[in-house]
């Protein structure tokens, strides 16, 4: 999570996926901790509050090991703004739809962030997308459809809704982010959406706020730690890999998703899950293999261009 930038020499590919791979191991475990502390009666104002809170002083800690509290300064306070309004909103959304769905159906709708990138990507970024992208949202569709069953599924429609609107706003949250990271480093960007996120919540807890039992204090760490714990290794996985090469990883998610349904909650995925899900997953890697092909044509193409 430091400013240097990543230097092909020192890919480590192994290790980045053993990162990644480990980091969303991390998120899963928080979503499973968000849904045991909402079923205590925990306020989701009050849990999007501790889960950055807790994280403050892990990321000052970095900064201080890494470089000094200096490397947090930004000259771009309005876009980080922006940034933590998206990412409260997207919080509201992701942890809104674990806590009213199964993990493994809120996991699995979680994965149709690439499908809304692809859109995202034509009405913000004026890109053209060909037969292979248009065919990976239509089967991820159908996936959801699956899934969902409108009219008469297993899975709340009112939480499907939540769940591919956290999602939306994965892929909303990536454009802009890509445009912070021109500037910042990663650790900028997760350390003043904390702050901003903080700064958002706070005045909630004035309305939610209500004493926490010793058990409960566990879960809203536990939250905290393995939040950060996940941004931590995901984007330490970045700077040692490829993003096409260690992206495949974050489908290892719903794995621990109905490993943690399975032994907290006594839950297995219904079986239009078991169906749709493959659908969703294969849509998210075909995006991701054109976009790396894509890249690699751009970079071939360029180079070609001025004679390197």
């Amino acid at each position: 999570m430091t400013s240097a930038p990543r230097d092909d020499s020192s890919d480590r590919p192994l290790l980045a996926l053993l990162m990644r791979l480990a980091g969303i191991a991390g998120f899963a475990l928080m979503a499973a901790l968000i849904k045991m502390a909402s079923d205590t009666g925990i306020h989701l104002a009050e849990l999007l509050f501790w889960r950055q809170l807790v994280s403050l002083p892990i990321l000052l800690g970095w900064a201080l090991v890494t470089g000094g509290l200096m490397q947090l300064s930004t000259t771009r306070p309005m876009a980080h703004g922006v940034r933590a309004a998206y990412g409260v909103v997207g919080m509201v959304l992701n942890f809104g739809g674990v806590i009213l769905l199964p993990l493994a159906e809120a996991t699995t709708l979680s994965f149709t962030a690439p499908i809304f990138a692809v859109l995202l990507s034509i009405v913000l970024l004026k890109e053209t997308v060909g037969i292979w992208r248009w065919s990976a949202v239509a089967a991820g569709f159908a996936g959801i459809l699956v899934i969902a069953q409108p009219g008469g599924g297993n899975v709340p429609l009112f939480g499907a809704a939540v769940a591919l609107g956290g999602a939306f706003m994965i892929a909303l949250i990536a454009i802009q982010i890509r445009d912070l990271s021109r500037t910042e480093t990663p650790l900028v960007i997760v350390f003043w959406f904390s702050v901003g996120s903080v700064i958002v919540t706070a005045p909630f807890m004035l309305f939610v706020h209500e004493p926490l039992t010793s058990h409960q204090w566990w879960l809203v760490i536990g939250i905290g730690l393995a939040g950060t714990w996940g941004q931590v290794l995901v984007t330490m996985a970045l700077r040692l890999g490829k993003v096409s090469s260690v992206i495949v990883m974050d489908y290892s998610s719903i794995v621990w998703a109905t490993l943690y349904g399975w032994l907290f909650f006594a839950t297995l995925p219904a079986f239009t899950t078991w169906i749709g899900a493959p659908l969703v997953v294969l849509s998210g890697l075909i995006i991701s293999w054109r976009e790396h092909h894509l890249a690699k044509r751009a970079f071939v193409d360029q180079r070609q261009a001025t004679g390197t």
